[in-house]
């Protein structure tokens, strides 16, 4: 007698392989860099690469093999809402569930910020978020730099901005997107407190504090040209 296959007994059909994310392609070559295996273990949102390689030292030997996780962010911007007649700027607050799982207040102080989304420019992004997470508008904008926050495991750029604002209406009591379950709660300070909570450290956020301490030592010259 022969048994019969059911549909439970058949072999299954073998998974397709993902295709690789446009936003993980494989790190760039580079003299420094000798790359051994680079594959995507993660295709969410920001995707997540397990990359084996060597790197060159200094003397021209090549390093023991190594395995690095690299998050994938892409491109951001951040921006200090600055009104250069009241002197005084627009911070942002809103809940983050990293800084509750560091045992951080989790409602952090912070400044309007995001991810350029794709057929953005920089400019745009900037302009976008400042309206989405503060309510507000800007009439001038100046670059302050670019810099990588996290450049041991994602290979995010955030592009700072300083923003020309008008605080003297006030801006709105809250912000943020509601498709995202997104909240901002917009806190005006004087420049000096501003300058003074991240010299107490009352402000907990990096990038917010380096966009201050910027804007501290180029306020004087900034003061006297915007406000011609």
């Amino acid at each position: 007698m022969t048994a019969r296959m059911t549909e439970s007994d058949a072999p299954a059909a073998p998974e397709r392989p993902l295709e690789r994310p446009k936003t993980a392609p494989p790190v760039p070559p580079h003299p420094l860099y000798q790359p051994e295996s680079d594959e995507v273990v993660w295709h969410g949102r920001f995707p997540l690469q397990r990359v084996r390689f060597r790197y060159r030292r200094r003397d021209g030997t090549l390093s023991g093999p190594l395995t690095w996780e690299l998050a994938r962010r892409g491109e951001a911007t951040m921006i200090l809402p600055w009104d250069p007649v009241s002197d005084r700027i627009a911070l942002i607050e809103q809940f983050r569930l990293p800084a509750l799982a560091a045992g951080e207040e989790p409602r952090m102080i912070e400044l309007p910020a995001g991810l350029v989304e794709p057929g953005e420019s920089v400019p745009e992004t900037a302009r976008r978020e400042l309206e989405e997470e503060a309510g507000l508008s800007s009439s001038r904008m100046e670059q302050i730099g670019t810099f990588m926050l996290h450049q041991g495991y994602a290979d995010e750029r955030v592009h700072f901005h300083l923003a020309c604002v008008s605080l003297e209406g006030g801006p709105a009591a809250t912000g943020g997107l509601a498709s995202e379950e997104e909240e901002t709660a917009v806190l005006v300070v004087d420049a000096a407190e501003a300058f003074a909570m991240v010299a107490e450290n009352r402000i907990r956020n990096a990038p917010t504090a380096l966009a201050l301490l910027w804007l501290q030592v180029n306020h004087a010259r900034l003061r006297d040209e915007w406000t011609r």
